[in-house]
């Protein structure tokens, strides 16, 4: 780990005042990890754990303002999430540990990065080391013939096929939440569907944040009438472990038929997938397991699997399949 400049941010205005080569800290659980492995090599830190945003607030329209400084665990526990997100609160209390949840927060979350062991591998994109685009474009994805069984199987390039982490973002990809964010430039509202990228060319940007701007909130919209919602996570061992594949499915169903549907998935892209296939063959559909399985089939359709993952295919319909029984029941 490098040496850097610590500061303690007393506003908004004093956070974005820092300058590019800083990174902004709050709980700490993923960046203080990445600087240990010299992924993240800031020259400062600066700490956002004093700013107004820690708080979970009704909006006038219906919705839920969640700030970015919300920890995991408020959130999850949140009477109003629990009744109205239910999805939301059973992805966040699916991943890491309490002791973790009790310091990650909402932006920090947002912002997770890849565990592939490659990216995270001191060396990863130097001479002798392994490639890795996201580290080092033009360096190579190691992973391609290494070790990828937890890699991804939707949204991959030529140049990355790194699985996004985040349980919580798959929730929100399903919620259609949007995100706040405040910079050098003002204010943005940023749809959560364009927030995270896919590799493409350029793996190594990750996000449509832009340099020394700062997540403030996370809105989510008007919850819907008569709608359930499930979060379900297959994965090694039952606790503190990545999803090989999951599912969020807010589903409404009248007359025993889909009236209103979303599906992302997670595990399995290198961004909360949100799978508008599978949507498409549900709306309208009856709520059966021959519906579900067609689904499950649109959302794998364009699967690419690389050696070890290529079990998260089937698994992963699976897991479409059973949380839309849950979803509907």
């Amino acid at each position: 780990m490098q040496t850097f400049q610590y500061t303690k941010a007393a506003s908004i205005d004093k956070a974005l005042a820092a300058g590019s080569g800083s990174k902004f800290i709050a709980g700490g659980t993923t960046l203080v990890d990445l600087m240990k492995l010299s992924v993240e090599n800031p020259s400062g830190l600066v700490d956002i754990n004093l700013l107004p945003l820690d708080k979970i607030e009704a909006l006038p329209n219906g919705g839920l303002r969640i700030g970015a400084m919300v920890r995991n665990s408020d959130l999850a526990w949140n009477a109003d999430v629990q009744k109205d997100y239910a999805v939301l609160s059973q992805a966040i209390l699916s991943g890491a540990s309490p002791q973790l949840r009790n310091m990650a927060t909402t932006g920090g979350n947002l912002l997770q990065r890849t565990r592939c062991v490659y990216f995270r591998d001191p060396n990863a994109g130097t001479p002798g080391g392994y490639g890795c685009n996201k580290r080092a474009p033009g360096t190579g994805c190691a992973a391609m013939e290494g070790f990828n069984r937890m890699h991804a199987v939707l949204g991959t390039s030529d140049k990355c096929i790194a699985t996004h982490p985040s349980d919580m973002c798959v929730a929100m990809a399903a919620l259609e939440a949007t995100i706040q964010t405040e910079g050098p430039k003002g204010k943005r509202t940023i749809a959560f569907a364009d927030f995270h990228k896919l590799p493409g060319d350029t793996p190594n940007v990750e996000n449509a944040l832009e340099p020394g701007e700062l997540v403030t909130y996370v809105d989510l919209p008007k919850p819907i009438g008569g709608a359930k919602s499930v979060y379900l996570k297959l994965r090694d061992r039952a606790s503190y472990e990545f999803a090989l594949a999951s599912c969020a499915v807010v589903a409404k169903v009248e007359g025993g038929h889909i009236r209103y549907v979303r599906v992302a998935m997670g595990g399995v892209g290198t961004k909360p997938w949100r799978s508008h296939e599978a949507e498409a063959a549900l709306m309208g559909k009856p709520a059966n397991v021959e519906t579900f399985k067609h689904a499950a089939e649109a959302a794998l359709a364009g699967a690419k699997p690389h050696g070890e993952n290529a079990f998260k295919v089937e698994l992963a319909r699976r897991c479409v399949v059973r949380s839309l029984k849950m979803a509907t029941a």
